[in-house]
């Protein structure tokens, strides 16, 4: 059962290989909506992997026509973060579909082998069985996500919930 954020409590094995997933959009609107703010993806990397060996971090992005985010993008590659984007689909309806979901969990069960721990960046509850066939497979799965907007399955599935807090957010 996961558990709240408990930092000076947790060990840290510094021979542990993670890997770090980010769902973009959740975490975007999560932090505008709640917060009136952005996440500070730098911080966010810092916090996640503090001295424990980064094996690979992805961040998910849908783009869309309105919004020009090749700014973002560049500035998470300059620290770090590899950049996976994909492009927002209308429906016939006039629906739009764009996430990660499926994306993230094949790249997650993909590398799952390689890795110790899996941190999953965001609180969508869709990633519950994703987190429990993990970590039957034997990999710690971290879950960062603030907690406002995080399904309460996620946070009980995860080996360990961290709750992001202002800490980790950039100021309009």
């Amino acid at each position: 059962m996961g558990s709240e954020d408990q930092d000076n409590q947790e060990q840290i094995f510094t021979n542990q290989r993670l890997a770090v997933f980010a769902d973009v959009q959740n975490m975007f609107y999560s932090a505008r909506n709640y917060y009136y703010a952005k996440l500070d993806f730098g911080k966010l990397l810092s916090a996640v992997v503090r001295e424990r060996q980064l094996i690979r971090a992805i961040a998910y992005v849908v783009e869309t026509k309105e919004i020009d985010q090749s700014g973002f993008k560049s500035v998470i590659e300059y620290i770090g973060w590899e950049v996976k984007s994909k492009k927002l689909k209308s429906r016939p309806d006039g629906s739009t579909k764009g996430d990660w979901d499926m994306g993230i969990a094949i790249d997650a069960i993909s590398i799952s082998t390689r890795v110790d721990t899996i941190v999953l960046v965001t609180g969508d509850g869709d990633f519950t069985a994703l987190v429990n066939h993990l970590k039957a497979s034997g990999v710690r799965v971290e879950v960062h996500s603030f907690p406002k907007n995080t399904a309460t399955e996620l946070i009980e599935a995860a080996t360990v919930y961290h709750p992001i807090d202002e800490r980790l957010l950039l100021k309009k």
